[in-house]
């Protein structure tokens, strides 16, 4: 297997079983403490952004990614500001709720914020754990 495989490998299984997670979070809400309702499912939903984009740009500073990955995020529960039929029929279908949602909610730009500041917190941590070695 050569280098570009293997870190292209780790981010992929990250985001396979974030993917997982936020699908068993929607369908299995008692996997969660019930205050939290649907929301680790949007902490979710920005983390894998984040993977993905780790997939695509694995040469860009963790950083970078994590940022981007709350804007796409936050740009796109913003887009469900817009309620045009050609886009709500988008919605209507499995695939495209799940991408884009439906109902904008401010409480989701906090779970998505949530989501990212948690691995920001797991990459801090890497990084300093890696250092000490």
């Amino acid at each position: 297997m050569t280098a570009h495989v293997k870190e292209k490998a780790k981010p992929l299984c990250a985001l396979a079983i974030v993917i997982f997670l936020g699908l068993a979070s929607r369908k299995y809400p008692f996997l969660f403490p019930e205050f939290l309702g649907k929301y680790p499912g949007d902490a979710l939903w920005a983390i894998a952004v984040y993977f993905a984009l780790k997939v695509i740009f694995s040469n860009k500073p963790s950083g970078l990614l994590l940022s981007s990955a709350l804007g796409i995020s936050y740009f796109i529960e913003l887009t469900q500001l817009y309620q045009a039929n050609w886009i709500n029929l988008i919605r209507e279908n499995p695939i495209g709720h799940l991408f884009l949602g439906t109902t904008f909610s401010y409480i989701d730009l906090a779970a998505y914020t949530v989501g990212i500041a948690i691995m920001y917190a797991i990459e801090f941590g890497i990084k300093l754990a890696s250092r000490k070695h």
